[in-house]
């Protein structure tokens, strides 16, 4: 994202359009890469609030929960650094993007709202398409730009560029996007039992299907 963000800045021209354009497709690009090949490994965890909920269905050990977020902030962070090394910036820096609001907020609900269900309800072998292909369509309809995972907002917060969220925004993003993945979790719960056939990437036991 902070990456992808960065090059769209500098090519861009100024035109915020086209630059949220090319941030979009390398999101939906990498997230679909990355949810494919570490899926086998670890669940291809890279969200807080999805291993929370995955915690609370026991699709994760609860043992594994803290480790797990402790593994996305720090490498959230790494990643912000990373990019800013690659294009020779400051490593170490903070956001001055105030991203902040009631529509903000209903944003970042709605955009984990539906990651989550997706995640749990998404046919064998699909989840990695369906989760990219979504969260690229939520760039566009949610007023937030969809970053629908509280490790994304914290990593975020080291960046001061075009992906960039002011550490005073973080926490308004982050209960957000944890009451979303609950409402998710319940939209889940209220629709009809998953097909036989979903498989857990992780497990391998039929039923929902944890991706991301």
């Amino acid at each position: 994202m902070i990456g992808s963000g960065i090059m769209a800045e500098r090519l861009s021209g100024g035109n915020v359009a086209i630059a949220l354009l090319a941030n979009t497709l390398a999101t939906v690009g990498g997230l679909y890469v990355l949810i494919e090949v570490f899926g086998p490994v670890s669940g291809a965890h890279f969200n807080p609030a999805v291993s929370a909920v995955m915690a609370m269905r026991g699709a994760l050990p609860k043992a594994a929960l803290l480790p797990y977020v402790a593994a996305q902030l720090v490498g959230a962070m790494l990643g912000a650094w990373l990019a800013h090394a690659m294009f020779d910036l400051a490593i170490l820096q903070f956001s001055t993007h105030v991203r902040g609001g009631t529509g903000q907020w209903i944003a970042e609900a709605v955009a984990t709202a539906g990651l989550l269900l997706f995640i749990l309800r998404a046919p064998a072998g699909r989840a990695a398409a369906m989760v990219a292909s979504y969260i690229g369509a939520a760039y566009w309809f949610t007023a937030s730009t969809s970053f629908a995972n509280p490790a994304a907002a914290f990593g975020r917060m080291f960046s001061d560029s075009f992906a960039g969220i002011a550490p005073a925004s973080v926490a308004g993003f982050v209960v957000a996007q944890f009451g979303g993945a609950l409402i998710g979790l319940g939209i889940h719960r209220a629709l009809a039992t998953p097909r036989a056939g979903h498989a857990n990437v992780v497990s391998g036991e039929t039923g929902a299907v944890e991706s991301t």
